[in-house]
């Protein structure tokens, strides 16, 4: 190996080096910071008979522990129905839906129904609790939630 070639090489890895201490140093902000950031969930709900009542006590717990987490319920196809004005537990009449959704929005949960499913299920937004929030589609929302959000994922 010639010396030119010797020399190349210490200056790549002296430069190589340096890179990844740089990379280091800057990722040590941002995993401090990210440490002090509230956590970010979203509940995933497809099927309001089998999820609702579960899904609610699972949010209401969560915020229990963790109350600084911010967490959005989006729901889609049968998922919709427990957010339906008058919407009670079919297990459990004596639960009304409302009452638990209007409690976890006063601890700021965002509610949000597809309206794809509206369209497909011959729905109106006017059916639905005052404090449900509607997008354009709910399984939309979930992947951005999780891919450009950083909001980790839940299905009760």
């Amino acid at each position: 190996m010639s010396i030119v070639q010797k020399a190349r090489r210490s200056a790549l890895r002296a430069l190589t080096v340096s890179a990844l201490g740089a990379a280091c140093a800057g990722a040590l902000p941002a995993a401090a910071q990210t440490a002090n950031t509230p956590d970010r969930v979203v509940y995933h709900i497809d099927q309001a008979a089998t999820q609702a009542t579960k899904g609610l006590r699972n949010i209401r717990n969560h915020l229990d522990v963790s109350p600084e987490t911010e967490i959005v319920v989006v729901t889609h196809a049968e998922g919709v129905d427990f957010l339906m004005e008058g919407a009670k537990d079919p297990k459990n009449p004596n639960v009304d839906y409302s009452a638990l959704v209007s409690a976890l929005k006063a601890r700021k949960v965002r509610f949000e129904v597809c309206e794809i499913t509206l369209k497909n299920r011959n729905l109106k937004r006017e059916q639905f609790s005052l404090d449900a929030e509607f997008t354009p589609s709910g399984v939309v929302r979930i992947g951005r939630l999780q891919a450009r959000e950083g909001f980790a994922y839940i299905k009760p």
